[in-house]
């Protein structure tokens, strides 16, 4: 069976984007870089919310990321496929990409079902939150940025209910950047 990762950035505090949606605070040095080369390339498909896709596609075909990223997570970013969960329409025109209405938890758990490899939502905190409230995230990483914002949009704030998780790893990097990995505890 397919495994779904979610993988997040935030700050100290929890949050993943400042008051004003601004994400200009990440730390990314060639750790991180290394990182996302790594498991990006484990990776068959990514899964993304309507917002984080929009932002996504605006940037990753662009001569900026060719400038500012390692040139194995630009071809990695452009050339997988990817699924965007939207109810309302999307320029789905960046390579490779389809666009998934109506009920995300039951397209994933069909996806799951199905032939291929591991998946990955970068960001999209609402199709997290809705994939880890039925029961489909098999693992949460959560990549903790050395800044306090003091307000934001914190981290899961529209979760229903508590979600127990299990430590698996944690990675503590020069820069001061922590990679706690979890495990979603059932049950």
């Amino acid at each position: 069976m397919r495994r779904v990762i979610a993988f997040e950035v935030v700050t100290a505090d929890g949050f993943y984007e400042g008051e004003h949606g601004e994400f200009d605070w990440p730390n990314i040095d060639d750790d991180f870089n290394r990182l996302s080369v790594e498991q990006t390339s484990n990776f068959d498909t990514l899964l993304f919310g309507r917002v984080t896709y929009e932002g996504m596609s605006s940037y990753w075909p662009t001569p900026m990321a060719a400038e500012q990223n390692p040139p194995d997570i630009v071809d990695l970013m452009n050339r997988l496929p990817k699924v965007v969960f939207a109810n309302s329409p999307v320029d789905t025109s960046w390579n490779n990409t389809t666009l998934v209405t109506g009920d995300s938890a039951a397209a994933v758990a069909d996806m799951k079902q199905g032939a291929g490899g591991d998946m990955v939502s970068y960001g999209s905190f609402r199709l997290v939150t809705s994939l880890l409230e039925a029961g489909l995230i098999d693992e949460l990483r959560v990549m903790i940025q050395p800044i306090l914002l003091g307000r934001g949009k914190p981290m899961f704030s529209a979760l229903a209910d508590r979600i127990s998780l299990e430590l698996i790893r944690s990675t503590t990097f020069a820069s001061g950047n922590v990679l706690l990995r979890y495990r979603p505890r059932t049950g």
